[in-house]
């Protein structure tokens, strides 16, 4: 018996170091289990860094009269914000009138079911705009004149998870990136599970309790190699493709787009400079980790917006595109875009005598806090109830201060950073909220900060994203802790990676 099989199991030990993932780890690390998390590359490298940036109640969902869904999701919009106001903020959604559409009745209907069913406090309610006269009007082609407006909230969906990740580590999970699970076992009323550190080989062994299968797309997978099934096929792999143009229009709204296919575009202001238009829905059917938006997505996604928009987008105006994978759970739905974005959790447990196996099919962001309690619910079943819920009310890390009191945060550290870039106080204040804090203490003047990257990337905050939050490469940092490779160059980009690969080395 070695050293690591002497080690007393883990309660839990969770593959998939997504959204999901992560927010069990967070739940049950904070109830008093004892909890491992294996993610195979870097943390929300899959489906959760892909998303639409959105937390939202899903409008269109109540056409497929997924009420429970969309009444789920719009509950936890103004719960998540409370818990996350730095990277998470309200968004008014402009959603013209398109003759020949879906008619206005129906649009009226579905917006008063939306501002109704989720208990909606603090975020303003539906609106009817003129689009001849209200300035949302202005950047859209003659014709459209009426519009509704309402309201859901934007997310840094890569930085949600890291942030949850954070937490459940401060909370004493063990979480281990680049780690890759390629063996579980039941044996002796435990399973055995075999760990690959996917940079080095090494393998090292655990134990755990109960086993929970968070791998998105993987799901699958993860049954047939480490558990050695080949006969499961559960999910439904739907792609969906976005795109990021320059600056589109001047104001702060996005807008909903209704397509003459009965799918809907959004174009959402991003990054500043920026314009995000998405999504595409289609079946994929390669290897997840290898998905890339298409010129025919694309070229939809041009055609969508462009039907609304008075300027003209060309190929030659999309900056930068990507694409995720969602691991959907395979309901049968004739078409991609009608397949439930609801989550299936599947107990799997032999005999009262086995350890528990719980597998995760689709789900979406906005709803990760509540498919972890549904999953803790499972846990308890299984191994017993430690502590009780509590993920509804304390903070994620750095989101410890108002609701409302973002601005009251920047003018902090201005005021104690008055040598800093205001723009580079905002985005600080944005991606780590008070944390900014810790990384700014004792900078008085710009070169405090350290070698920078681009677009004021320095050492210093590459040093905490590698110290908290698991970076260890350039993309690490680039496109999930922040989307910075939209302007951080090439000579930029490598400087970055020399300077992380030096620091590795030192640590190591």
């Amino acid at each position: 018996m070695t050293a690591q099989d002497e080690a007393p199991p883990f309660d839990i030990l969770i593959i998939g170091g997504g959204i999901n993932g992560c927010g069990i780890a967070r739940d049950a690390a904070g109830r008093g289990y004892s909890v491992c998390l294996a993610e195979m590359n870097d943390l929300a490298s899959g489906t959760s860094s892909w998303s639409t940036k959105l937390i939202h109640g899903g409008l269109r969902y109540l056409e497929y009269y997924e009420f429970r869904l969309v009444r789920e999701a719009l509950s936890e919009r103004e719960l998540l914000w409370s818990i996350a106001p730095h990277i998470i903020r309200p968004l008014r959604f402009v959603l013209p009138h398109q003759k020949g559409l879906r008619p206005r009745w129906m649009l009226r209907l579905g917006l008063f079911l939306y501002d109704h069913l989720g208990g909606r406090k603090l975020l303003p309610a539906t609106k009817t705009l003129d689009l001849r006269q209200n300035p949302a009007g202005t950047p859209l082609k003659e014709g459209f004149s009426t519009a509704f407006e309402y309201s859901d909230c934007w997310v840094d969906d890569a930085r949600l998870v890291a942030l949850n990740a954070r937490d459940a580590a401060d909370r004493g999970a063990m979480i281990l990136t680049r780690t890759q699970v390629t063996a579980a076992e039941r044996k002796d009323g435990l399973w055995h599970v075999g760990l690959t550190d996917t940079e080095s080989g090494e393998v090292r062994h655990v134990r755990a309790r109960m086993l929970v299968n968070a791998a998105g797309p993987w799901v699958d997978n993860v049954l047939h190699t480490a558990m050695k099934r080949n006969d499961v096929r559960n999910v439904r792999l739907v792609q969906g493709s976005h795109i990021v143009v320059r600056k589109l229009f001047d104001h702060d709204r996005a807008y909903i787009f209704q397509n003459g296919d009965g799918r809907i575009v959004f174009a959402i202001p991003y990054e500043g400079d920026h314009t995000l238009i998405g999504t595409t829905d289609r079946d994929y059917t390669g290897d997840p980790a290898k998905v890339r938006a298409s010129e025919d997505e694309i070229a939809y996604l041009i055609s969508a917006a462009g039907e609304y928009f008075k300027a003209p987008i060309t190929r030659d105006d999309v900056v930068w595109t990507y694409s995720g994978v969602r691991p959907l759970f395979d309901d049968g739905a004739s078409k991609a875009q009608e397949a439930t974005r609801d989550y299936v959790l599947k107990l799997d447990q032999d005999t009262g005598e086995d350890p528990a196996l719980v597998n995760i099919f689709g789900g979406k962001i906005t709803t990760y806090r509540r498919l972890a309690l549904s999953v803790m619910e499972l846990v308890e079943k299984a191994i017993g109830t430690k502590g009780a819920a509590w993920t509804s009310k304390p903070a994620l890390p750095g989101g410890d201060f108002p609701t409302t009191g973002f601005d009251d945060l920047v003018e902090d550290l201005a005021r104690a950073h008055p040598a800093l870039d205001r723009k580079l106080i905002t985005r600080m204040a944005h991606a780590y909220g008070t944390r900014a804090r810790t990384i700014l203490e004792g900078v008085n003047a710009p070169e405090d900060l350290g070698e920078t990257f681009g677009a004021e990337l320095s050492a210093r905050e590459v040093a905490y994203l590698m110290d908290n939050e698991w970076a260890r490469t350039a993309e690490d940092v680039l496109w999930r802790r922040s989307k910075l490779g939209l302007a951080v160059d090439e000579a930029g980009a490598a400087r970055l990676a020399h300077f992380m690969t030096e620091r590795l080395a030192k640590v190591a």
